[in-house]
C-alpha cells in the first residue's frame, strides 16, 4: 500500500510541474497584452475592448475606484435651482449597482457662502479678482478647481468634473483607466481646424494638433493626481486665451473647454472618449444605457411633436426661461410622438421638483 502511494506522488509531479509552467506562462501573456494594450490610450477609445479591460482592472487594479463628484457654481437663482436638482439625483443614483460615486461637492466660486449650504455640501472659494473674467463667468471654473484641490481634503483617488446642468440617469462607473482619464467627445471641440490658433499655446514640438482630444473639462472622470497638474495649466491657458482676440472671436463661449483640452495635451494625457457618458436633448432621442442627460439646449416642439429648434415651440422646456427664478412644479409634459429624452428630462425635472423641500421659496 505504502509503495503504491508513493509511485502515485512520483508519477503526478511531471504533471504537476506541466500546470504550473502553464498558469506562468498563461499569466505572463496575459500581463504582457494588459501592458501592451493599456499603453495606447486609442485603443481604449469608443468602447473597444471594454468587457476585456474591466475584467483586468477587477483582477489587478487595488486602488480605491470611487470618484468625487464636484461641480462648480454661482449663486446666481439659475445655478441654484439646477444645482439642487443634480444633487437629488446624485443622491438617488450613488449607491445603485454599478455605480462608483463618493462623496459631493459644490465648488461655489462667489467667495462667500449662500442659503444652500446646509442642503448640498459646499467648498467655497474666491472668484478671480474684479474684471478678470470680463462677463465669461465660465473662466472662474479652473481657478475653483485649483483652489478646492490645494485647500480641501478629498479621499477618493478620482474626481468627476460635472456641472449643474447634469442629471444623473443612469448609475456611473469610474470609466478612467490609471493615467488615462474617461471624458465625453464634443463634436463641435475641433483642435484639428483650428490649428492655426492651436499654435498659440500648444507648439511643434509637443507634436500633431491631433494630440489635443475633442473635449471640455466636463464631463470628465479624472484621477486627482493628474488634476492637481492640469489644472494650473488649464487656468492660465484660459486666461491667456481669452487676453488673445482672435482666440476669444474664434472660440466665444467655449474657449475654456478648448483650455482644458489643450492644457491636457501638454501634460500628455490622452482621454478615452466615452460617448455613453452623457446625451443631450433634443438632439440625443433615447436614453438607453447612458449615464448624464445635459440638458443644456432647449426643447422646442409642436403640438404635433415635431421639432422647432430656433424657434420658441408651442411646447417648450429650455433651462434658460428659468433665469431669476426655479422652474414651477409638476411642469406639462410634452405633447405625443416627442423623443423618450425629452419626456425623461421633464419627468425627472419634476420629481425633483416635487421632493425637494422649499422648491418655489429658494429665492426669499
Amino acid at each position: 500500500m505504502f509503495i503504491r502511494k508513493n509511485n502515485m506522488a512520483r508519477a503526478s509531479t511531471p504533471l504537476l510541474i506541466l500546470i504550473a509552467l502553464g498558469f506562468f506562462f498563461g499569466t505572463y501573456n496575459l500581463v504582457t497584452l494588459v501592458i501592451h494594450n493599456t499603453s495606447d490610450s486609442l485603443k481604449l477609445r469608443d468602447n473597444g475592448s471594454e468587457w476585456f479591460h474591466d475584467a483586468i482592472r477587477s483582477m489587478t487594479e487595488k486602488k480605491n475606484l470611487k470618484y468625487h463628484v464636484a461641480l462648480t457654481a454661482t449663486d446666481a437663482p439659475y445655478s441654484k435651482w439646477q444645482c439642487r436638482i443634480m444633487y437629488y439625483w446624485y443622491k438617488k443614483v450613488k449607491d445603485l449597482p454599478g455605480s462608483d460615486m463618493g462623496g459631493f461637492t459644490r465648488v461655489l466660486h462667489s467667495g462667500s457662502s449662500d442659503n444652500l449650504m446646509e442642503e448640498i455640501p459646499t467648498f467655497v472659494v474666491d472668484p478671480l479678482p474684479d474684471g478678470l473674467d470680463r462677463g465669461y463667468v465660465v473662466l472662474n471654473r479652473p481657478w475653483a478647481f485649483v483652489q478646492w484641490l490645494e485647500r480641501a481634503t478629498i479621499e477618493e483617488e478620482y474626481i468627476l468634473m460635472a456641472e449643474p446642468d447634469h442629471i444623473f440617469v443612469n448609475p456611473l462607473p469610474n470609466l478612467a483607466r490609471g493615467e488615462h482619464p474617461a471624458g465625453f467627445p464634443f463634436f463641435y471641440i475641433k483642435p484639428a481646424e483650428n490649428e492655426k490658433i492651436m499654435r498659440k499655446f500648444y507648439p511643434m514640438e509637443k507634436g500633431p494638433v491631433t494630440n489635443i482630444d475633442p473635449i471640455g473639462n466636463s464631463p470628465v472622470i479624472i484621477s486627482k493626481n493628474l488634476l492637481e497638474k492640469i489644472g494650473p495649466t488649464w487656468m492660465n491657458i484660459s486666461l491667456r486665451m481669452k487676453d488673445d482676440l482672435e482666440t476669444d472671436k474664434a472660440f466665444g463661449w467655449v474657449l475654456e473647454m478648448y483650455a482644458y483640452a489643450v492644457a491636457s495635451a501638454l501634460h500628455n494625457v490622452r482621454h478615452i472618449l466615452r460617448k455613453d457618458l452623457m446625451l443631450q436633448p433634443p438632439w440625443d432621442e433615447e436614453v438607453g444605457k447612458k449615464f448624464i442627460i445635459h440638458y443644456t439646449y432647449g426643447c422646442d416642439y409642436n403640438m404635433k411633436g415635431e421639432l422647432t429648434y430656433g424657434k420658441i415651440g408651442e411646447w417648450r422646456f429650455d433651462k434658460r426661461s428659468y433665469l431669476r427664478d426655479p422652474p414651477p412644479r409638476n411642469l406639462p409634459l410634452p405633447p405625443p410622438r416627442v423623443p423618450q429624452s425629452v419626456v425623461r428630462l421633464v419627468k425627472m425635472v419634476n420629481e425633483a421638483s416635487a421632493n425637494i423641500p422649499g422648491w418655489e421659496k429658494l429665492n426669499s
